[in-house]
């Protein structure tokens, strides 16, 4: 043999030992002896029987459809429960309970007072004029989220007629159209103001200054918080007022008629206020306007004009000393409201509150403020008084 030969040989035999390589024939002959050894090699496995899973939870697949499936059922059912108890039972159970004493179920009826015809007051007090003329005399003023009925237009001006049944201009300006924020059945509270003022505020705390609305302004609120209400603003909108000073009632209701020491104490809150003609407010007030409003937030409506007060209560008798013939001063007691011929006026007169034995709140003497003022008998006051009215008691 030659050498190339025995070379070739020698590679040949040690390529098929070092690389294992096998003809295709047997390669199948390999399988056949597998399958004759194991029997089963090759065939799928039963995942089932192998390792106890279900045929749909064999695959990732099959498992995030039933996934998918149970997502979807949970959607329905918490929209089926969203439903029923936000339209479906709302809609059902008032009807279901109607009638009944469950006050859970009963439904709150809704009456309208103001139509198109009425105003609310959008600024802390507006005057009420004789003409529409901002030089015209004031009869009256009105208050923050009053409401005033439309009887006519004038330029810049709109006639009003106030719940006590007064007539004067107002600017237009100072009115809007919108009256849900004095619909009683619109909202949970009413609020009065007892103070002579308070602030109402854009945020519960720390919040700034919306308005600043006076003494018997009305207001009305549907949410309560510890020392706060949040108020319906005239115009739309909502504010804050603190819960001091602020006499809560329900809307409908009326105040609850108190003793006349109350009454003394809301008027004396506002001595030393500027004197305005007609004026019921701190900013500036007249007497009869001061009666007006202490006795409103202390349960009495009060006319405001003092002709009407003449007639308001029960007439006190004047008693005088048999003797000296003059006034027995003991006999008008603390809340009496004292009427006085005018200094300036023959035929008028001027309101006063007794307040003291002794003591009346008036206005001054030089017509610039409300002031405490001492009497006696034998004084010049005492010889003015031409009437005595009583319209709280003890």
């Amino acid at each position: 043999m030659k050498k190339s030969d025995k070379k070739d040989n020698k590679k040949s035999s040690k390529g098929s030992f070092d690389k294992g390589i096998r003809h295709v024939e047997d390669a199948a002959s390999f399988l056949n002896e597998a399958t004759e050894i194991s029997g089963n090699y090759g065939q799928a496995e039963d995942m089932y029987d192998m390792w106890g899973l279900h045929e749909r939870e064999a695959t990732v697949a099959a498992k995030g459809r039933h996934m998918l499936i149970r997502l979807i059922a949970a959607l329905i059912v918490t929209a089926l429960i969203i439903t029923s108890v936000f339209v479906i039972l709302p809609n059902t159970l008032p009807e279901l309970f109607k009638g009944t004493n469950i006050e859970l179920f009963v439904q709150k009826e809704v009456n309208l007072m103001y139509d198109d015809t009425y105003r609310v007051v959008t600024v802390s007090v507006a005057n009420v004029l004789e003409r529409a003329d901002t030089t015209s005399p004031r009869i009256t003023q009105v208050l923050y989220n009053e409401a005033v009925k439309v009887t006519g237009e004038s330029g810049d001006f709109t006639k009003i007629r106030t719940s006590d049944g007064i007539e004067g201009f107002v600017l237009s300006s100072y009115l809007t159209t919108d009256t849900s924020s004095v619909e009683p059945d619109l909202h949970e509270y009413m609020l009065v103001i007892s103070e002579t003022s308070k602030n109402v505020m854009t945020h519960a705390s720390q919040g700034t200054l919306i308005t600043q609305v006076m003494m018997n302004t009305v207001l009305y609120s549907d949410v309560k918080r510890d020392g706060v209400y949040q108020v319906a603003l005239p115009g739309g909108g909502t504010g804050w007022v603190g819960s001091s000073g602020v006499i809560e009632i329900e809307p409908r209701s009326s105040i609850e008629v108190v003793s006349s020491r109350y009454f003394v104490s809301s008027a004396l809150s506002l001595v030393n206020a500027t004197y305005f003609e007609n004026g019921i407010t701190k900013q500036g007030i007249s007497m009869n306007g001061l009666i007006y409003v202490c006795s409103c937030v202390n349960g009495i409506v009060m006319p405001r004009t003092v002709e009407e007060q003449m007639e308001a209560g029960t007439a006190v008798p004047l008693e005088y000393d048999a003797v000296t013939g003059d006034l027995l001063i003991e006999s008008i007691i603390p809340g009496d409201i004292v009427f006085l011929t005018s200094n300036t006026n023959r035929g008028e007169y001027e309101a006063a509150l007794c307040t003291d034995t002794g003591t009346l709140l008036m206005r001054s003497e030089a017509g610039t403020t409300i002031r405490l003022r001492d009497f006696t008998a034998d004084s010049d006051i005492a010889g003015r008084i031409a009437s005595v009215r009583r319209v709280f008691s003890d």
